[in-house]
């Protein structure tokens, strides 16, 4: 009898990853929609975002804060650009930016 695989994927297959903060360039439209338009590396390097290709709302694992998730075209590949929202209590800061890097 075959074995099947399961639908799941194994938590401990999962690679671990953790949170790299970056500066990023964004504008807004008349509407108030946020659009991220560069992004820029601890060590200076810019990276362009060629399209913007989704946006959704997504909670922050480990963390009580709500975020959003953007799937960006940076040099042709896909990548997730995450938005942290800071607690509102913190009048003048909206958030932070980060990537996952694979650890």
């Amino acid at each position: 009898m075959e074995s099947r695989r399961p639908c799941t994927p194994d938590a401990s297959v999962r690679p671990r990853t953790r949170r790299v903060y970056v500066k990023v360039t964004s504008e807004f439209d008349s509407t108030g929609y946020m659009q991220p338009v560069s992004i820029t590396w601890a060590d200076g390097r810019t990276f362009p975002i060629e399209q913007v290709r989704d946006f959704r709302p997504a909670g922050m694992a480990g963390s009580s804060l709500p975020g959003d998730c953007f799937t960006v075209l940076i040099q042709g590949k896909e990548k997730l650009l995450f938005f942290e929202h800071i607690d509102p209590r913190f009048t003048g800061r909206l958030g932070r930016w980060f990537v996952e890097k694979t650890v």
